[in-house]
């Protein structure tokens, strides 16, 4: 069992963190901007699922060998960048088939594909993995033992917290979209403006960014 002062202080400390748009929230709003609201909350599960991966990692003792080996990290950073450029690509090249493929992508867009797009850039997010590796032990008390617990309830926090708040932030910018959609010129407009939101991220997620 975590102690309530080391709950806090870690609740308090992952707020901070995900308060500030990172990769995954600027990843969700741009899947809001090209694919509407469903698209959004499935890569918000996609981006869960993911940092729970992560957070298991780290209990099992993988997160201290990336925490320690740059070339580990740096690949998980530039895969995950790759992702997001490709999925900027493809969203940004489809632009002039989204107002008449509107109606049917309001429906579905292939779920299982969207969460497993949102799932590796949850994965392969550097600010998750950084933080789950170097931040998270410390606030485990080993006397205590129950080590992997108490990690695993750690990072459950985490990504509850991270749950509510990628799902507002992709409930917002789509709630916004439909203001676009009512023109057909406005739509496309929003596609390849995502598009590029991603390619952009792709892009500042490949050169920034430090191995500690």
């Amino acid at each position: 069992m975590v102690p309530i002062d080391r709950l806090l202080a870690f609740t308090a400390m992952s707020f901070l963190l995900i308060v500030i748009p990172g990769p995954s929230v600027l990843f969700v709003i741009g899947r809001a901007l090209a694919h509407g609201r469903r698209a959004a909350l499935t890569t918000v599960a996609g981006n869960t699922l993911g940092a729970c991966v992560l957070v298991v990692a780290v209990a099992c003792g993988v997160g201290s060998v990336v925490a320690r080996s740059e070339p580990v990290f740096m690949s998980l950073k530039l895969a995950g960048a790759a992702y997001l450029i490709h999925l900027g690509v493809k969203a940004a090249r489809g632009r002039r088939s989204l107002p008449a493929a509107y109606n049917a992508e309001a429906e579905g867009r292939g779920e299982l594909r969207t969460l497993w797009e949102g799932f590796v850039v949850g994965v392969t997010n550097p600010k998750t993995i950084v933080f789950f590796a170097a931040v998270l032990p410390q606030f485990i008390v080993r006397e205590q033992g129950n080590v992997v617990s108490q990690m695993l309830t750690l990072g459950l926090v985490f990504n509850l917290i991270a749950l509510v708040f990628d799902s507002a932030w992709g409930l917002a910018a789509a709630t916004g979209r439909e203001w676009f959609a009512r023109s057909p010129r406005r739509l496309s407009a929003l596609r390849g403006a995502g598009g590029l939101t991603m390619i952009g991220l792709g892009v500042a997620l490949a050169v920034t960014g430090h191995w500690q």
